[in-house]
């Protein structure tokens, strides 16, 4: 379809040094097992706080516990399990309830035989209960880490949650494992050094993926790119002693209910080029810079045990910005995938440039909708903090979902003005169609405004997640490191996605 291409399908597997994390097998129980030797129990700000708990509220309160949403308290048996009293508020959401199970999962881990009694008895709300099993999985990632012997094993020999065992419950804690799973690929993509990870590596962990979890992949090398005029993926690469790649992930359900594309910024290293970004300690995650990609990924390998309707169309662009006698200038003018072209103005700004290309291909799938996500400005950071991505685009329809799937996931997303009319000029070129900065002001924005000249009549939107890509220590359930920040969040939006 976009000229020479190599298809892959049913290629064997192949071996890559990243250790991979496996998440503990969670199962589902009407009553605490005897062999649990730790059990969450839920208490709630006001009413009768559980019998199994074994204290009067005001003892709990001398303990500084008042049932609020991230208290807890560990209470030792001679005879028993030790209970963990886990505050959920007075009416918990199921994002109280992901949290909850968080701050349980954290004062657990000396133990291995885990139980977490969080849902109320009776309950048959799917919502908490994945959100209950997404808590507690995600807290108890760990990074196995680039070492002698890695720790691949999970973190508890058993985790079970305690449920009225209703059909709805257990549909909940089956969709947060595979959600948390898929998370837990994205963090370890994240989190793995540049060094073991580069585009080509990452070309063999999808061809290693797809067959088990039903996408198909076809992958272009940088011949199959000029031919195709992929000219802002192989400027931004021209510095890079390793090859790009741009792979395209299919999967295709018997009739589907509708067709969605994810375009994701894999940059596996930015050193910013020729705009060299300082050395500093901002510098050294930048290895997470391919969060975007790993995300997309992780999505994919969800959609076909999750049964998902729609057919999904994931777009993987992937190359390292780095400085060297043949790295891109400042001055050069790109040719992009749609004919468009671009005058570089900072070399750091590479993420829109290779994106440019992945929206101009998906544009030509002629899919319902187009979600890129990225971690692409500091200016979004700058505005919204480490904890919430940015979202614009140009249709309210895809943003709104986005943000309901935004609420239902936990990972916030706020929406930021496209204010085309306004700040387009900023972008001009007096040699070409248009810059690639827009000047020090409204970064995520005219970068928003950027991508948008590649995305056709297609209903767009974009996921500017630079701030939540990390975090520098355990919160709730992101762990130290890479959060897979917008894994969970895509999987929900593509599986209830209506056009």
């Amino acid at each position: 379809m976009f000229g020479c291409s190599l298809f892959v399908h049913n290629v064997a597997m192949t071996n890559t040094s990243i250790p991979f994390s496996t998440p503990s097998d969670v199962v589902t129980a009407r009553s605490v097992p005897r062999s649990a030797t730790a059990v969450a129990v839920a208490v709630r700000s006001t009413g009768a706080v559980p019998r199994m708990v074994g204290m009067s509220r005001r003892d709990l309160e001398r303990h500084g516990f008042a049932g609020e949403v991230g208290q807890s308290v560990a209470i030792p048996r001679r005879d028993g399990a030790t209970v963990i009293a886990v505050g959920v508020g007075e009416r918990p959401s199921s994002e109280d309830l992901r949290n909850a199970a968080a701050v349980a999962v954290r004062n657990a881990q000396r133990h291995q035989d885990v139980a977490l009694d969080l849902l109320s008895t009776g309950s048959s709300n799917s919502a908490d209960a994945r959100a209950v099993t997404e808590g507690a999985l995600l807290a108890g990632y760990r990074y196995p880490g680039i070492t002698a012997k890695p720790d691949t094993q999970p973190r508890f020999a058993s985790l079970t949650i305690v449920t009225s065992g209703a059909a709805a419950v257990e549909r909940g804690v089956r969709e947060g494992r595979i959600r948390s799973r898929a998370t837990y690929l994205a963090r370890d993509l994240a989190n793995t050094p540049p060094a073991h990870l580069n585009a080509s590596d990452l070309e063999a962990i999808v061809i290693d993926l797809a067959p088990t979890h039903g996408f198909d992949v076809e992958v272009f090398d940088e011949n199959d790119l000029e031919g195709m005029g992929c000219g802002g993926l192989l400027g931004v690469n021209k510095g890079s002693v390793e090859p790009p790649r741009l792979m395209r992930l299919t999967y295709s359900p018997r009739n589907p209910r509708g067709h969605v594309a994810l375009v994701g910024k894999g940059v596996m290293y930015d050193s910013g080029g020729i705009s060299l970004k300082p050395s500093d300690a901002f510098h050294v995650v930048m290895k997470m810079d391919m969060s975007g990609a790993a995300a997309v990924l992780s999505t994919m390998t969800a959609l076909k045990d999750l049964r998902c309707r729609n057919q999904v169309t994931g777009y993987i662009v992937c190359t390292d910005n780095m400085p060297s006698g043949s790295a891109m200038k400042l001055g050069d003018v790109l040719t992009m995938r749609n004919g468009k072209t671009v005058e570089v103005h900072n070399t750091d700004a590479e993420g829109r440039l290779i994106l440019a290309d992945g929206l101009s291909l998906a544009v030509e799938d002629k899919p319902e909708a187009i979600i890129d996500i990225a971690t692409l400005t500091g200016a979004a950071m700058a505005a919204l903090g480490p904890d919430i991505a940015a979202v614009l685009g140009t249709d309210s329809k895809v943003v709104e979902q986005l943000s309901d799937s935004a609420e239902a996931t936990g990972e916030p997303i706020w929406e930021m003005p496209l204010e085309k009319a306004r700040y387009r000029k900023l972008l001009d070129s007096n040699v070409a169609d248009m810059r690639n900065i827009g000047g020090p002001y409204a970064g995520c924005i005219t970068a928003a405004i950027f991508l948008s000249e590649f995305t056709g009549d297609v209903p767009w939107a974009h996921l500017d997640i630079a701030g939540p890509m990390k975090v520098d220590g355990d919160e709730s359930w992101r762990s130290k490191g890479a959060t897979g920040f917008g894994t969970r969040l895509l999987i929900d939006a593509v599986t209830n996605w209506s056009a």
